[in-house]
């Protein structure tokens, strides 16, 4: 492997949703092989709040400032546990909005000015296991997040002819700051015992396999989907 190839000096990345858990694991590990990363959030410097239309113009208007991105990591994501006889609209609209339509956005802006910098770039999609696989009451959020699978594989198609490379990532269950606050210790060893692996992933083992994606290590997958989950799935 040369080192050139984790080498991210003089690329731009914008990174969603990069305030804390995955999002920022993987935004400081781009940070660290020199990439110059916008982070967003609701209480960031960069402020996106993709349920407010209003922020989404006024992020999509600075984008357009800026000299070139070169990667896009599509991380903001919210979940409601709701069954299907009980999903209220109004969630059904904000998850598709941050998860799905907000992506989509955040694409079509960015490839534009990829395909004018003639450069190629990389675009990942933070997906879940939940887009592939689900639970009782995960209807919206798996709706989205296999939606946004779609959305990938149909963009890396599109984009392909300008080198940019277009994939997903669908992490399992990853010990975060918001699992820490939902589940007991009891219900973590619970969780964990059901993962081949019997743990969780840390954040730093997503963020890995998301730099991998948009590294120069990557010159030829794309539209993939890249599962990081102890074996959850085929368990």
């Amino acid at each position: 492997m040369n080192k050139s190839e984790l080498d991210f000096k003089n690329k731009t990345a914008v990174v969603t949703g990069s305030t804390r858990g995955i999002g920022k694991s993987i935004a400081d590990l781009l940070g660290e092989h020199g990439c110059h990363v916008v982070r967003t959030g609701t209480k960031s410097d960069s402020v996106l709040d993709l349920t407010d239309d209003a922020s989404v113009k006024a992020f999509l208007a600075g984008l357009e400032k800026l000299e070139a991105v070169d990667i896009l990591v599509n991380n903001a994501g919210i979940n409601f546990v709701e069954p299907i006889d009980g999903i209220s609209e109004d969630q059904w609209q904000r998850i598709m909005k941050v998860n799905l339509t907000g992506a989509m956005l955040l694409m079509k802006a960015v490839s534009k000015k990829m395909i004018v910098a003639a450069r190629g770039g990389k675009i990942l999609n933070m997906s879940s296991i939940f887009g592939l696989i689900s639970r009782a009451g995960r209807d919206s959020y798996s709706s989205s997040k296999a939606g946004l699978i779609g959305l990938t594989r149909a963009a890396a198609i599109d984009l392909a002819p300008h080198n940019i490379l277009v994939n997903a990532l669908c992490p399992g269950f990853t010990f975060t700051d918001l699992t820490r606050s939902m589940l007991s210790g009891e219900e973590m060893k619970a969780l964990a015992d059901e993962i081949p692996i019997k743990r969780m992933a840390e954040e730093a083992e997503i963020a890995k396999a998301a730099i991998f994606l948009c590294s120069d290590l990557n010159t030829y997958m794309t539209g993939q989907v890249l599962v990081v989950d102890g074996g959850y799935v085929i368990a």
